[in-house]
């Protein structure tokens, strides 16, 4: 089980192969506990293979051998024998909505009603206090029992991650939430984010480097499998990053 006191996150040496292809290539970082930490590079770079190690779900990848350690609280999340509880603790967002074909309460009561959870006031409240730190509940408050799937596609992106925040992660991740909502929903979404920082820490892989920009204290630089630089937002995005394919990429020079 992962420590819930620290959701402190080490990637050390890690590579990641798919087959032949090398995914990610001995990459070491810190993302410390309770802060944004934005992932950034051009597309096939390794951004979502290395979220995907956080939680595991690198073992759904048909073939994928992961070599190096990943800890969370102190422990090699590869070690970790209850795979279920290290997901719980470990929320993901994918790219694009994926609604559970019930209703909006019970996409979102789904998973404590799993983990044991059936006392219905203590069900309501968690439903509504997660569908309100997603943005949501103003929205769906008298439409609790319509199918999640009929919602439109920014309000199942914020229903997606209301899902994740009803298993109380210590850590969420979230894979280019926004590639498939609106700029406004999007902005809904950053304003939840920041939010959500102060309890839980945040790793967010994003193709907009100006929503890095605006979103992360710290940020990784990843290009052709490798880790190229990490560092606060204030150097990635100044005159003078440590690397100058930095430099290059965040000012739209290529990717």
């Amino acid at each position: 089980m992962v420590t819930a006191a620290a959701a402190h996150i080490e990637f050390k040496h890690v590579t990641v192969r798919y087959g032949s292809h090398v995914a990610l290539r001995d990459v070491s970082l810190d993302i410390p506990e309770k802060e944004i930490f934005g992932i950034i590079g051009p597309a096939n770079s390794g951004k979502t293979t290395l979220l995907k190690c956080i939680n595991r779900t690198i073992d759904f990848v048909p073939g994928a051998k992961v070599e190096g350690d990943v800890l969370v609280g102190g422990q090699n999340v590869f070690s970790v024998k209850n795979v279920y509880d290290l997901r719980r603790q470990i929320g993901m967002v994918f790219p694009l909505p994926v609604g559970l074909p019930l209703s909006v309460y019970d996409n979102v009561a789904y998973a404590p009603r799993m983990a044991g959870l059936y006392n219905r006031a203590e069900l309501d409240a968690l439903v509504e206090k997660c569908l309100r730190q997603a943005a949501l509940w103003d929205e769906v408050k008298d439409r609790l029992q319509m199918l999640g799937t009929k919602l439109s596609g920014g309000q199942q992106q914020r229903l997606t991650i209301a899902r994740a925040l009803s298993h109380r992660p210590k850590i969420l991740c979230l894979d280019e939430f926004s590639i498939a909502v609106d700029p406004v929903t999007t902005m809904k979404i950053e304003d939840v984010l920041l939010d959500l920082k102060e309890k839980m820490t945040i790793v967010l892989v994003t193709n907009l480097v100006q929503q890095a920009h605006r979103l992360a204290d710290r940020v990784a630089f990843l290009n052709d499998s490798r880790l190229i630089e990490v560092g606060t937002t204030g150097v990635i995005f100044s005159e003078h990053p440590s690397n100058r394919m930095t430099f290059d990429y965040v000012r739209g020079h290529f990717g």
